[in-house]
Order: structure tokens, then C-alpha cells, then sequence
């Protein structure tokens, strides 16, 4: 084998090596994003289902339901 594959092959060979290591961090990343996503989710919800904003809300709709066109 020449002096050129050789160097090659060890190149991948250490790329998906690297790309091994690397593999677990990604599932993290997804779930950290999940955790945010609920919590954003949880606090919108709370806002939405207040007193004053579901008036508010309440009153939008009426508002443009009674609208004349």
C-alpha cells in the first residue's frame, strides 16, 4: 500500500473517531431544547389563561364579531 492510501485511511480513520465522541452531545442539545420549549410553553399559558388577558381576549373577539362590515 502506498505512503499516500495509508495517510488517507488514517485521516477517516480519526475523523470518525472524532465523530464517535461527539455522538451524545446532540441528545443533550435536543432535550435542553425540549426543557426550554415546555417551560416557555407553561408560562405562556399562565399569561394567556389570566384574568385580565382572557378578558382582554374576550372583549377582542366580541368586538370583532359585532363589527358591521
Amino acid at each position: 500500500m502506498s505512503k499516500a492510501v495509508r495517510a488517507r485511511l488514517r485521516a477517516l480513520a480519526g475523523r470518525t473517531r472524532r465523530a464517535r465522541k461527539d455522538a451524545g452531545m446532540v441528545t443533550s442539545e435536543y432535550a435542553m431544547g425540549i426543557v426550554a420549549a415546555v417551560a416557555f410553553a407553561v408560562i405562556l399559558y399562565q399569561v394567556v389563561t389570566s384574568g385580565t388577558v382572557a378578558e382582554e381576549l374576550q372583549a377582542l373577539v366580541k368586538r370583532a364579531l359585532s363589527a358591521q362590515t
